[in-house]
C-alpha cells in the first residue's frame, strides 16, 4: 500500500529545496498555483505563504530553519537570575498576583509581567529545573512573627543560654506538646488508577496528647495522656523530668499559657537549683527541634488504625519508647537547616 505523501516528513534541507522549486515555478516561470498544487503536491496556503515571504524578504525567507525546541533559552542570563531571586525571596501575593505559592502558572505570569515573555507551563517547568529549583512543601510562618526577635534569639539569647549551660553543666531540653486525633491520615497506599482505595477506620472520634523534650545528645523524655493539656499535666511532667537526670535542666519552651501558669512558676521557683525555663520567640515553632519529633510521630501515628483511645495511647507509647532507644535518630532532628543552630 502506498503511503500518502506528506511534505512535513521531509528533512529541513529537502523542505528548503521544495520551497525554492515552488517559488521559482510560480514567481519566475509563471506557473499557475492550481498547477503547482498538482505538480508539487503542496497546499494552496503553503504556496501563498512562500511566495509572499519571497517577495517581502527574498531568498533568505526560503532558507531552512532549525526544527523542534530552541536550543537556547529565550531568557537572558540576568533575566533568569531576576526570576530566581523573586521566587526565592518571597511569595507571589507579595507581587499582587492571585497565587499563594510559586506554581508554574505563577512563574509564567511573572515572566509575562516583567519581560513580556509568553511561554507554556511545560517550558516554565524546564526553566525551573534548569535553574536548580524543585517543587517542595513549604514551611508555614506566622504573620505575627517578629524577624528581629528571631535574629536576636539566634545571635544573642541562645548563645548566652548555651554558655551558661556549659558553665553550670546543665542539659538543654527542647520541649513541646501536641495532640493526635483518630481521623488523622498520612502516607499513601497503592490502588487501581482512577479508583480511590478505601481504608476502614473507627467511626467514633477520639484522641490523645503528648508532651516531650529532646536534647542534642539524643535524649528523649515524654508523657502520653488522654486528658486535655493543663497545668496539672505540666507539673507532673516536670516532676518526672527532674527524676530522669541528676544534672540541672535548662528547659526551652514556647509561650503556651500552660507553660506560663502561676502554679508552674511556683514549682520552677522552688526547684530553681535544678531547672530553669527559657522562652522561644513568639510564633517561631521552626526554631524548636522538638517540632520535628512531633512531625515524625504524627506521620507514624497517621499510618496506624487504632480501635479506640487506649489502643492509640499504647501504640504512641510504643513508638516513642522505640525512638528513645535510637539516640542517633533524635540527634538527626537537630541536623535540619532551620534548627541546626541547636545541634552543638
Amino acid at each position: 500500500m502506498n503511503k500518502r505523501y506528506d511534505a512535513r516528513m521531509l528533512t529541513a534541507e529537502a523542505k528548503e529545496a521544495l520551497r525554492r522549486r515552488v517559488v521559482q515555478a510560480v514567481v519566475e516561470q509563471g506557473m499557475r498555483p492550481t498547477e503547482a498544487i498538482r505538480v508539487f503536491r503542496v497546499s494552496r496556503t503553503a504556496i501563498h505563504n512562500w511566495t509572499k515571504a519571497y517577495r517581502a524578504s527574498g531568498e533568505k525567507a526560503l532558507a531552512a530553519r532549525p526544527l523542534g525546541r530552541p536550543r537556547q533559552s529565550r531568557l537572558c542570563g540576568h533575566q533568569a537570575a531576576t526570576v530566581v531571586r523573586i521566587i526565592t525571596a518571597g511569595c507571589p501575593d507579595q507581587h499582587k498576583m492571585p497565587f499563594a505559592l510559586w506554581t508554574r502558572e505563577a512563574v509564567r505570569e511573572i515572566l509575562a509581567r516583567r519581560f513580556g515573555l509568553k511561554v507554556s507551563c511545560s517550558t516554565v517547568g524546564r526553566y525551573l529545573r534548569g535553574w536548580g529549583l524543585t517543587p517542595q512543601k513549604p514551611m508555614r510562618r506566622a504573620y505575627e512573627q517578629n524577624p528581629r526577635a528571631v535574629k536576636r534569639w539566634l545571635e544573642k539569647e541562645y548563645p548566652a543560654i548555651k554558655r551558661l549551660a556549659r558553665r553550670e553543666k546543665a542539659e538543654i531540653h527542647w520541649g513541646d506538646q501536641m495532640g493526635l486525633r483518630s481521623e488523622h491520615q498520612s502516607g499513601t497506599t497503592w490502588g487501581k488508577c482512577g479508583k480511590t482505595p478505601v481504608v476502614p477506620s473507627p467511626g467514633k472520634r477520639f484522641g490523645c496528647n503528648m508532651i516531650s523534650t529532646i536534647t542534642n545528645r539524643g535524649v528523649l523524655r515524654f508523657m502520653v495522656f488522654g486528658k486535655n493539656f493543663a497545668t496539672p499535666i505540666m507539673l507532673e511532667f516536670l516532676r518526672r523530668l527532674l527524676r530522669s537526670t541528676a544534672a540541672k535542666i535548662f528547659l526551652i519552651l514556647d509561650r503556651h499559657p500552660v507553660h506560663r501558669a502561676k502554679a508552674v512558676d511556683v514549682f520552677l521557683e522552688k526547684n530553681r537549683e535544678r531547672i530553669e525555663r527559657f522562652y522561644l520567640p513568639d510564633y517561631s515553632p521552626q526554631l524548636n527541634p522538638d517540632e520535628l519529633l512531633n512531625q515524625e510521630t504524627k506521620s507514624h501515628a497517621g499510618r496506624q488504625r487504632p480501635r479506640d483511645r487506649t489502643d492509640m495511647i499504647q501504640s504512641l507509647r510504643g513508638h516513642l519508647r522505640s525512638t528513645q532507644r535510637q539516640p542517633e535518630k533524635i540527634m538527626s532532628f537537630f541536623q535540619e537547616s532551620h534548627v541546626s543552630y541547636a545541634s552543638y
